[in-house]
């Protein structure tokens, strides 16, 4: 055999034969073969996700405990508590009874019936039938579906900020264009914000209610009037309410509850947050009738199913009593109060306080503004000199600068150590303020 016929250079010159070298890709996609590497290159459609700054947060406050620091974790949102026994009981029987193999891909019949019945709390008590139930591995997962069933490239999508990162970065990966809509002062939804960015390419509306990271809600006359706006302009309606059942209020609602919407709204939720099963990976999607097939199917795709055992402790939790949800909510609004009175009383610092889930939004402009520090940047300080790992507002969207979100879901000695350390960053950044004119460090 010829040294040019060797199959490297039969390869190379295939490649160049289809075309490939001549449109500039063949030093750029990848292909490796006998000692030849070349680079990969993510596609657009990758590089324009983001991620959750959380996790960016987690990562550096795990390496100063490994270094031998102690950090307090302000930044997860995740209850503290552990599994209800019973949920975790009904999966250990799952598994020893050889609930191990696939399953419909919607889900178990059983859980999507129990999930049905269960839209009574929000106010739904017709319309909605166990056959719209799509069981998914966790809300994000349903987040990503619902969108991308109803995308066409350069859709617009009316998202909320400060929101939860994901949505604006699932909006751009199915090829629409995120447009952000403001809060009101105190993070809630407001009608008369979101209507004037309301345009002829606007294709859905994202709400969040509870909101990440503002933990605020909509009332009654708002509610109704994004109702209104969303049935005037023929615009699809996704509903995150995973944090529904922490509220402290007494209300329970959801817009798919008003006239006409439920058959144009995608319900989002999940177990994680109100029965502490963040690990668990389970959630669904209450979907209009002609979502549903076409939602299974991405799960086809993308999962196959939700495990079984998974979903029967998913069972356990809805159907069986609620007494650790309405405790969890309780013990939830006491360390709310705490942090809050707490934060308002360091000086610079105002805090609202939050109607549900569980996250405290502080303004600290005042404090940035004295110390010349970005938001981020006083985040940057709170961790690595102080030990609090928190979340800048930024990470939210523009609308959220000058503001940390600190996660109250943790035990009421870590709020105490976590207000003792900002109190000092506070102190200690008002006397560097006036010493040498503010704190420097880097971007």
């Amino acid at each position: 055999m010829l040294k040019s016929d060797t199959p490297a250079a039969l390869f190379v010159r295939a490649m160049v034969f289809q075309g490939i070298a001549s449109r500039g890709r063949s030093l750029e996609r990848s292909f490796a073969f006998r000692g030849w590497t070349m680079s990969v290159v993510p596609a657009s459609r990758v590089t324009a996700l983001s991620g959750e700054g959380a996790f960016e947060v987690l990562v550096a406050a795990r390496r100063l405990e490994d270094a031998g620091r102690h950090v307090v974790h302000l930044e997860i949102g995740e209850p503290d508590g552990t599994t209800p026994p019973p949920v975790v009981e009904a999966a250990v029987r799952a598994l020893h009874d050889g609930h191990t193999r696939y399953v419909n891909p919607a889900g178990l019949p059983a859980l999507r019936d129990a999930i049905a019945a269960s839209l009574a709390w929000r106010g739904i008590r017709a319309g909605a039938a166990a056959e719209n139930v799509v069981v998914v591995p966790g809300a994000k997962p349903m987040v990503f579906y619902a969108l991308l069933a109803v995308l066409e490239a350069g859709d617009e999508v009316l998202v909320p900020d400060p929101g939860f990162p994901i949505y604006p970065s699932v909006v751009r990966f199915a090829g629409a264009v995120p447009v952000r809509y403001p809060l009101d002062e105190v993070g809630g939804l407001d009608a008369e914000r979101i209507a004037p960015l309301i345009g002829s390419r606007t294709r859905a509306l994202v709400l969040n209610l509870p909101g990440n990271p503002t933990g605020g809600i909509a009332t009654t006359d708002a509610l109704h009037a994004i109702a209104e706006l969303a049935l005037r302009h023929d615009l699809v309606v996704v509903s995150d309410e995973v944090y529904g059942r922490i509220r402290y209020d007494g209300r329970s609602d959801s817009i798919a509850a008003l006239p006409g919407l439920l058959e144009r709204t995608i319900i989002v939720d999940s177990f994680s947050k109100s029965y502490n099963m963040t690990g668990w990976r389970l959630g669904f999607g209450v979907l209009p009738a002609a979502l549903v097939e076409r939602v299974t199917t991405l799960v086809v795709n993308g999962t196959s199913c939700t495990p079984p055992f998974v979903q029967l402790a998913g069972l356990a939790a809805l159907t069986g009593p609620q007494d650790s949800v309405t405790a969890a909510v309780a013990r939830l609004e006491r360390r709310r109060d705490w942090l809050v009175d707490g934060l308002n009383g360091l000086p610079g610092i105002r805090c609202t306080r939050p109607t549900g889930a569980f996250y405290a939004f502080p303004d600290v402009r005042q404090v940035e503004e004295r110390a010349g520090l970005s938001t981020d940047q006083l985040a940057a300080l709170l961790l690595e000199t102080h030990g609090v790992a928190v979340l800048p507002g930024t990470g939210f969207g523009p609308g959220g600068a000058g503001h940390l979100r600190l996660s109250f879901a943790v035990s009421p000695a870590d709020l105490d150590l976590a207000l003792e350390r900002l109190r000092e960053c506070v102190s200690d950044l008002a006397v560097a303020s006036l010493t040498d004119g503010g704190i420097h460090v880097g971007p």
